[in-house]
């Protein structure tokens, strides 16, 4: 799972920035020390960074040249400042991509993995593998001894989550929350009749209680 680093003095918008990525499979890593951030970076090792401009400590343009001095990790600026003199700034001094607020969300996106496809870091893996189980995550997939069979859009990604947090105590929350984004209410037992579909086809490879009940608390694998 990739990892970015979101660094923005903003809560909510450093709130809403994690959970968007967390939506889309990656795993977001929010800065709320504001002091020493180079080290954390480097601590880290992000797959890339967004970034404001404004920040309490350090500017973010004046940390990026910071950062730039040790890693190579694509780096965006998310900002409110639209003056095409920080944008040209913020680029020369190592920023790859500068987006200004209120950001398109299927753009931001969409950039994100333009930038760590230049990036040159180790793309998403194709397959997941866990017990003996393999997701094809390109072909919703899965497969063992031969045999395969194809999931839906909503089992893909639910066993997907499970897959990338194997061994964890996953929350329903949190596959809701992968599940339906930002829709302000969900029937909580459409996880429940998603959860059981995907549970039957993983018995029709052999795989009995491959996803665990743990009550009160969640699902595990």
């Amino acid at each position: 799972m990739q990892k970015i680093m979101i660094i923005e003095d903003d809560p909510m918008t450093r709130d809403e920035l994690a959970l968007l990525l967390k939506n889309e499979s990656y795993h977001p890593i929010p800065v709320a020390d504001f002091i020493s951030i180079a080290e954390q970076v480097r601590e880290a090792s992000p797959d890339l960074i967004l970034m404001d401009v404004g920040l309490p400590d350090k500017n973010g343009l004046a940390l990026c040249a910071d950062i730039r001095k040790a890693a190579d990790m694509p780096i965006i600026f998310v900002t409110g400042r639209d003056s095409v003199m920080d944008e040209l700034k913020a680029l020369s001094l190592g920023g790859d991509d500068y987006i200004t607020k209120p950001y398109n969300i299927p753009v931001l996106i969409a950039r994100i993995k333009a930038a760590l496809r230049r990036g040159g870091r180790q793309a998403e893996p194709e397959i997941l593998e866990a017990k003996g189980l393999k997701l094809n995550l390109a072909k919703g997939i899965i497969s063992a001894d031969g045999r395969n069979i194809e999931l839906t859009r909503n089992e893909l990604r639910i066993l997907a989550h499970m897959m990338a947090h194997a061994g964890e105590i996953v929350p329903r929350a949190d596959l809701i929350d992968t599940l339906w984004e930002h829709q302000i209410y969900i029937d909580d037992n459409t996880l429940s009749v998603n959860m059981t579909r995907l549970r039957t086809k993983l018995e029709m490879l052999g795989f009995f209680d491959f996803i665990r009940t743990r009550r009160g608390l969640g699902y595990q694998l």
